[in-house]
């Protein structure tokens, strides 16, 4: 249950990692990328923000973990969007692939929040 655990906090704290390094590559570098990929200028705003506020969650160790868990899945529906957006743009495969492989470990940090964190299945009718 430890080892679970500590590859739970270490995958978690990489991932919010890289939700906030892309949150600043957004605001600092993708201007002219949310142009390209026909988004509106306030979208890239609107990400930004969500991504700071989803990885400051996943790194507080009081909040429920169903909380933690609508966190990654609105990461991976971010993930699915960006993978979508650049393959449709026309991005290489390399360019294309990295939101398919960030999504590949937000799906691994869910698996490992349901083990540490025990999180009950949902009622059944």
């Amino acid at each position: 249950m430890k080892s679970k655990q500590f590859y739970y906090w270490l995958l978690t704290g990489l991932m919010s990692s890289f939700m906030f390094f892309a949150a600043w590559f957004a605001e600092t570098h993708q201007a002219e990328f949310t142009g390209r990929m026909g988004f509106p200028p306030y979208f890239r705003v609107e990400l930004t923000v969500a991504k700071i506020l989803g990885g400051i969650v996943l790194l507080i160790p009081g909040i429920p973990a169903r909380i933690k868990e609508w966190v990654y899945v609105g990461f991976c529906i971010c993930m699915i969007s960006a993978l979508v957006a650049k393959i449709h743009s026309g991005y290489g495969f390399l360019e294309a692939s990295q939101p398919g492989f960030s999504l590949a470990f937000f799906l691994l940090a869910i698996m490992l929040l349901n083990k540490v964190k025990r999180l009950p299945d949902f009622p059944k009718n």
